[in-house]
């Protein structure tokens, strides 16, 4: 699994969707913090 193609694929979808990623965090019941390193690969768990 290519988690950088994977974090620009949910950057797009977020971006597409006019969201922050606050907002993106605050839907799905996460953390700022855990989107922000989704984007980046940093962690998909």
């Amino acid at each position: 699994m290519d988690q950088a193609k994977i974090g620009g694929f949910i950057k797009a979808l977020r971006k597409n969707h006019s969201l922050t990623q606050e907002q993106l965090a605050e839907q799905l019941r996460v953390s700022r913090r855990t989107v922000s390193r989704w984007e980046t690969g940093g962690s998909l768990r």
